[in-house]
């Protein structure tokens, strides 16, 4: 997001804030998150995608939302309204082909109106078909899973990216000349997929939230978070959402808008300056010297830090002025003393999440079996698969799976050397000076074990990131 499209996005908010606080307020939450959702979506070379996508969007909610969702819920009248709103809502910008100048609320010109309705139509025949199968709606919330992991994989593995795209160009007539593996840039797609996957896992083990279909959906685009989180649960969300809204005072605009402005200071000027100078592909191959890799590298570490949690400060300040508490996700990661509370303190919604949906089941799952693995192999293997997969959530590539597999040993190292060295660690530290000592060396040696874990993270091959160990440690 550019810095203009995050001011106008909290003068939205501030906007429902102030006036839209009472009756309306969801569908209002609602229609303005749609609009989020394709006006945020980037212009794609795919002709019409950069609206397709957004409306793929819409229709995965509906359905999952149909298939969680409690069966006296299905046709309640407030639920067709909202389905009306949606599909209303799509149909007016793909309307907006007809102005006489260039849409602003979609990146490029909508496709033909008609393909839209027979879309629309297909779609409406084959829901159709879905609400007659209400008994196989267990094997449809393990089925949507399974495809929610396929589209994720398509987008994250360059090769099966550029694949599709070349077969979409090819349907479409488009020059396959061009065909890259970013042409499907589904914007926000991964945060919709945790989100959903959260409510298709609680809805299995029968600890799902009833919700109408504006709350769900409202719950996945809600539009200060689409972007990039934080990823909230939908009962807390709910809860929030459904509480009457108070008048925005004095204090909660002054506590949100300071959240605000230092989410936009982190981003904008130090992360932003900060990226001049950070590691990169480019400069990764230009610098010769020692001293200034090592400058590069901590740019990187302090400029994604920066970049990342400023803009959960500007969603978590923006949520607020309507009335909505998202989950903090950062809090002094690089201050902690070790590796577990680096992770306990960075991305923290992402690492709750897998805690909860990988890392809990397949430990218990391990400890099942009639000859459960030894202890150490254990944790060896849940943390490393763990952090595996929270580096393939960020793409699907050789260096992202170095960077988890590095997070992943580092923290089954850690997890054994404290196990070994916690008794005679509180008997050492028995002085004010010993135990600031003790922990000013965690933080100093944990802070340059993620930022050389940020090597795999930052470049995009592994033979660069060699390059720069080697110049880091003075072997080039």
């Amino acid at each position: 997001m550019t810095i203009v499209q995050v001011l106008i996005v909290a003068a939205a908010a501030l906007f429902l804030g102030l006036f839209m606080r009472e009756r309306g307020r969801l569908y209002f939450l609602l229609i303005t998150s749609i609009i989020v959702i394709f006006w945020l979506q980037p212009a794609l070379p795919l002709r019409g995608f950069d609206f397709w996508l957004p409306t793929a969007t819409l229709v995965i909610i509906v359905f999952n939302w149909y298939i969680t969702a409690p069966e006296e819920l299905h046709h309640e009248k407030k639920n067709w309204v909202t389905l009306s709103i949606l599909i209303g809502a799509v149909l007016l910008l793909n309307l907006s082909r007809f102005l006489p100048f260039d849409s602003i609320l979609t990146p490029s010109r909508p496709p033909q109106t008609e393909t839209l309705l027979i879309a629309l139509a297909c779609l409406g025949l084959l829901f159709f078909f879905i609400t007659r199968l209400n008994r196989f709606n267990a094997a449809l919330l393990s089925i949507s899973i399974i495809g929610l992991i396929a589209f994720f994989l398509v987008l994250k593995v360059p090769a099966l990216a550029y694949w599709v795209s070349y077969g979409i160009r090819s349907l479409t007539h488009q020059s396959l000349a061009e065909v890259k593996g970013t042409d499907l840039r589904w914007l926000g797609f991964s945060y919709i997929a945790f989100r959903i996957i959260h409510t298709l896992r609680d809805r299995q083990m029968g600890r799902l939230p009833a919700v109408n279909l504006a709350e769900y959906v409202t719950y996945i685009i809600f539009f200060p978070a689409f972007v990039a989180g934080p990823i909230d649960r939908i009962e807390h969300f709910i809860k929030d959402l459904r509480q009457p809204a108070a008048a925005l005072g004095n204090d909660e605009l002054l506590v949100a808008g300071q959240r605000l402005m230092v989410g936009l200071f982190k981003k904008f000027v130090v992360a932003d300056a900060l990226a001049l100078i950070a590691l990169n592909d480019t400069n990764a191959l230009q610098v010769r010297t020692t001293g200034w890799m090592w400058i590069l590298l901590y740019a990187y570490a302090f400029q994604i830090y920066f970049d990342f949690s400023g803009y959960t400060d500007i969603a978590i300040g923006t949520s607020r002025l309507l009335g909505i508490r998202l989950p903090e996700n950062f809090s002094a990661p690089y201050q902690k003393p070790n590796l577990t509370q680096f992770w306990n303190n960075w991305h923290m919604t992402l690492t709750q999440w897998f805690r909860a949906y990988f890392f809990n089941p397949v430990t218990r799952w391990l400890r099942s079996w009639e000859k459960p693995l030894p202890a150490t192999v254990m944790i060896a293997l849940t943390q490393i698969a763990t952090m595996l997969l929270i580096g393939f959530w960020h793409g699907v590539t050789w260096n992202f799976a170095l960077w988890g597999l590095w997070h992943g040993v580092g923290l089954f190292i850690h997890n054994r050397w404290s196990d070994m060295t916690r008794v005679r660690a509180a008997e050492w530290a028995t002085t004010p000076f010993r135990k600031t000592a003790l922990n000013v060396s965690g933080v100093f040696l944990t802070f340059n074990f993620v930022a050389l874990g940020w090597i795999f993270f930052a470049l995009s091959a592994t033979s660069v990131s060699w390059q720069v160990f080697l110049k880091l440690f003075g072997l080039h």
